[in-house]
C-alpha cells in the first residue's frame, strides 16, 4: 500500500518590521537645502550701511548713559566734594559723607537698578566688529571700582589721627588713579567705534579725577 504524499502550503515569513511608514521623499530634502542656502547668502550679502552703524552707534550711547549714569554721575559729585575737603572747606564735611554714602551705594547693581539691567545689555549686531562688549565688561568693572573709591573717600573723612587719613589717602589716590586708566581705556574703545562709523553722538560721561591746585 502506497502512502500518499503530503504537500504543504510554502512557508511565508512573518513580518516584524512593525507599521508600515512613507519615506519623505527627495524633492523636500532639496527645498530644505536650498532655503538653508539662500538664508546664508543672504546674511553674508547684507551688510550694514555706514549711516546706519552711526545710528546705532548713538542708540549705543544713549542706553550706555542710561546704565551708567547715575553712577558716573554720584562719583563726579563725590569727587568735587572731596576736593573742596582737601581745600579746607571743613563745613561740608556733614553734606560728604552723605554724597559718598549715596554714591557708595549707587555703584553697585544690587542697587541701581538701571545698572543692573545694562549688566544683560546686549550691543547691536551691526556693531559687533568694535568688539564692544569688552567695553561694557570694562564699564561694569569700572563701576564696582568707583564703589569702592567712595568708601575710601568715607574712610579718609572718618580717620580721627593724622597717619590714618595719611595712610586712607594713599590707598584712596590709587583708586582714583585705577578709575582714570579704566575710563582711558573705555574711551579709547569708543572713540574708535566713532572714528569708524563716523558717528557724531557724544561719548557717554565718566568722570575723570581732578585734584584740586595746592
Amino acid at each position: 500500500m502506497t502512502t500518499p504524499t503530503q504537500t504543504e502550503p510554502p512557508f511565508v515569513p512573518l513580518r516584524h518590521s512593525g507599521w508600515a511608514t512613507r519615506r519623505t521623499p527627495l524633492r523636500v530634502f532639496v527645498i530644505l537645502a536650498l532655503v538653508a542656502a539662500a538664508v546664508v547668502v543672504t546674511s553674508l550679502s547684507h551688510k550694514p550701511s555706514q549711516s546706519q552703524r552711526a545710528s546705532d552707534l548713538a542708540g549705543y550711547f544713549k542706553d550706555v548713559q542710561g546704565g551708567v549714569g547715575s553712577c558716573a554721575a554720584g562719583l563726579h559729585d563725590a569727587e568735587n566734594a572731596y576736593g573742596q575737603l582737601l581745600s579746607g572747606s571743613v563745613a561740608l564735611t556733614k553734606n560728604a559723607q552723605s554724597v559718598f554714602t549715596y554714591g557708595e551705594s549707587n555703584c553697585t547693581l544690587a542697587s541701581n537698578e538701571a545698572l543692573s539691567n545694562f549688566g544683560n545689555y546686549q550691543v547691536a549686531q551691526s556693531l559687533a566688529s568694535f568688539n564692544l562688549d569688552a567695553a561694557d565688561n570694562d564699564i561694569l568693572s569700572w563701576s564696582f571700582d568707583a564703589s569702592a573709591a567712595q568708601a575710601d573717600m568715607l574712610a579718609v573723612l572718618r580717620a580721627t589721627v593724622p597717619a590714618a587719613r595719611a595712610s586712607a589717602q594713599v590707598t584712596l589716590n590709587a583708586a582714583l588713579l585705577k578709575l582714570d586708566d579704566q575710563r582711558a581705556v573705555i574711551d579709547g574703545s569708543w572713540t574708535a567705534a566713532k572714528r569708524a562709523t563716523g558717528a557724531s553722538a557724544p561719548l557717554p560721561a565718566l568722570p575723570t579725577w581732578t585734584p584740586p591746585a595746592s
